[in-house]
């Protein structure tokens, strides 16, 4: 399966993540999440998915709010833990949100 590639729908990725579809679309207003826009209807790949996962087990389990992740991000983000290539980078989610983060400053 390819976990990149958008095809579940912000129904069929609440209904996977167990969350409302109000909280999907808070985290992208948040810019926490980037989902592909098709007009408009947003689209997650697994990896989205599994980045939403993260950050709800960061603010739930780990009470870090919103704001402090956006930060987290923008100072910490993942390449810096685990090396990967450019062009790999600007496929990630974490990437994507990272560079959203900066439109908040």
């Amino acid at each position: 399966m390819n976990t990149d590639k958008p095809i579940f729908s912000i129904g069929t990725a609440s209904n996977i993540l167990n969350v409302h579809p109000r909280t999907l679309r808070i985290y992208e207003r948040e810019g926490l999440s980037s989902p592909e826009r098709k007009g408009a209807w947003r689209y997650y790949s697994m990896d989205d998915l599994n980045w939403i996962k993260c950050v709800r087990m960061m603010i739930h389990e780990r009470g870090i709010n919103t704001s402090a992740i956006k930060t987290l991000l923008k100072h910490m983000p993942c390449w810096n833990i685990i090396d990967c290539p450019l062009e790999k980078r600007k496929q990630c989610t974490a990437h994507r949100a990272s560079s959203l983060c900066r439109r908040w400053e």
